[in-house]
Formats: structure tokens, C-alpha cells, sequence
């Protein structure tokens, strides 16, 4: 998986003058739209059970108990059944989503920090600085995600701190280049230009003039890589790259089901449901803020 820009990402990168009604307007038609609001509701639904998780879960996500493993969806006591080690499913899920949406948005939220003033800077200031830093970004676009994610992990070391330095290394190049991007298209308008000719300093441009332009495409790219950033954590956890054990998270709990495959496969297939609800969840929401967006005011 490449993150390269895409066809899906060309939209983001069209940089427009906002009007002060612009983000109104496009908030209105994110309420009006029933898709957006469906893939709200659920979203904030495992918000809510990532934040309070730990004091609704219904039993004792660690208890292990070696006659109880496995149970079938529907067990009584055991709504989705039990683990390989005869853990409630439903208490690991429940806790899991905590994790899980930690490990996938965290990564997500610094490369939109770090990434985002990597861009903006090289966008507004072009020349040799532009060209180093961007040439230097090129790199990354030499190897599929999946790869840079696995040796970054593999060369810092199993763990989560680890795993979220490692995918905040492989998203930042990504939110740069489109940081880049949107910056080159505005840093030329006619009211950047007016503000040059007022003798305003390019820091005080960018903070006053560029950014208003520039953060709404970047931050609905950004949303869009949560879903990517769900699956390469839950992937790397998956590989022993990630959360390690006890820790209730769905990469995790997926590798240690992969055994009861054969015998209890929903169950085993239960974490990879919850991963896939997850990022198809954020990526249509990113989509439907990039078609809110599309509208020029």
C-alpha cells in the first residue's frame, strides 16, 4: 500500500479563496448529508466506548480460564464468545476500541503537525528550500507504507511508543506533500501579494493568510489516513511489531484467534470486523467532507 498522492487525494489539493461563509456552508452540508451523519454516529459510538470502555465492559477482560475457551457466539455469560484463553470477547473488544483508535489516530494527529509545517514552509518559501525538503520527502515514495511501517517498527523495537513513532514517520511525508501542494497554489494570490507589498513578515503571512487556506485540505486528507494508519497498526501489532500481550487490541487479539480459524471462525473473525467497521468508517467520512468541500463558495 502506497500512499503517494492519488486520484482520491487530487480534490484536497485544490486550493480556493474561502469566503468568511465558506465553512458554514460546508458544515451545512455535512449535517444534510445522511451518509456523513451514519459514519458520525458510529464513530462517535467508539469514541464513547474508547473513552468509557473500562467502566462499561460487561465482564473481566483478563480473566483467563482454560475450560471456557472458545466458546461459540451466543454462549450464555458470553455474547461473542471467548478467546484462546477463555476471555470474555465482548469485554476485550469494548476495551480494545481504546487502543485501537489510540494507535490509529495519534500517528495521524502529529504527522498533521509535523508534516503540515514541513509543507507550508517548503510551499511558501520555494527555491533550494522547497527543493531539498521535498526531494528528501521523495524518498518515502520509493517503498510501500506497509514496508517503511514494518522496518521502522522492526529497527526501534516491538512496543506501542515505538509503533506510533514508526507510522508518524511513514504519514508525515504524506501530509507534507499535500501541505506542499495546496501552499504553492496560494502563496501567489493576489492577497498574499498585498500583504508582502504591506511589509508584513512570512511568518505573519503564513499564520494570518496561508493557513486558513491550507488546513481544511489538509486536515481532510488527514482524516482519510486514520483508516490506513487503523490497519498498519492493527497490522504491526498483528506481526509482533506492535501492542504486546495482555494488552486487549484488535491487530493483536486477530493474531492470537488466527489458531481457532478452523474451529470457532466468527469468532476468530471478530476483531478484523471491528478493524474494517473502523477505517471504512473514516474513510467515508473523509470522503464525504472532501465532497462538502468540493463546492466553491
Amino acid at each position: 500500500m502506497n500512499l503517494s498522492i492519488s486520484r482520491s487525494a487530487a480534490p484536497v489539493i485544490a486550493a480556493v479563496e474561502r469566503s468568511p461563509g465558506y465553512w458554514s456552508e460546508v458544515l451545512r452540508r455535512v449535517r444534510r448529508d445522511p451518509i456523513a451523519l451514519a459514519v458520525g454516529v458510529v464513530i462517535l459510538a467508539l469514541l464513547v466506548l474508547a473513552l468509557f470502555g473500562p467502566w462499561i465492559v460487561p465482564g473481566d477482560p483478563f480473566a483467563t480460564s482454560m475450560f471456557k475457551r472458545l466458546k461459540a457466539i451466543g454462549t450464555e455469560g458470553y455474547p461473542l464468545g471467548t478467546d484462546e484463553l477463555g476471555r470474555d470477547l465482548l469485554s476485550r473488544l469494548m476495551l480494545g476500541a481504546r487502543l485501537s483508535l489510540f494507535m490509529g489516530i495519534t500517528p495521524v494527529i502529529l504527522a498533521f503537525f509535523v508534516g503540515g509545517a514541513i509543507g507550508v514552509i517548503a510551499g511558501y518559501f520555494g527555491g533550494w528550500l522547497n527543493s531539498l525538503i521535498m526531494r528528501t520527502v521523495d524518498v518515502f515514495y520509493a517503498f510501500p507504507s506497509v514496508l517503511l511501517a514494518i522496518a521502522f517498527s522492526g529497527a526501534l523495537g516491538a512496543g506501542v511508543n515505538n509503533a506510533l513513532i514508526s507510522l508518524t514517520l511513514v504519514f508525515v511525508p504524506q501530509v507534507a506533500r499535500i501541505a506542499e501542494s495546496v501552499t504553492t497554489q496560494v502563496r501567489n494570490r493576489d492577497y498574499i501579494e498585498a500583504a508582502r507589498a504591506s511589509g508584513a513578515g512570512a511568518f505573519t503571512i503564513i499564520r494570518t493568510q496561508v493557513l486558513g487556506n491550507v488546513l481544511g485540505p489538509v486536515f481532510v486528507f488527514t482524516t482519510g489516513l486514520i483508516s490506513v494508519s487503523m490497519i498498519l497498526a492493527s497490522g504491526l501489532s498483528f506481526l509482533g511489531l506492535g501492542v504486546t500481550p495482555p494488552a486487549p487490541e484488535w491487530g493483536l487479539m486477530l493474531n492470537t484467534l488466527r489458531t481457532a480459524i478452523y474451529t470457532q471462525p466468527l469468532v476468530a473473525a471478530l476483531p478484523g470486523v471491528m478493524i474494517f467497521i473502523t477505517s471504512i468508517s473514516f474513510n467515508v467520512l473523509a470522503d464525504r467532507l472532501r465532497a462538502a468541500m468540493a463546492t466553491r463558495s
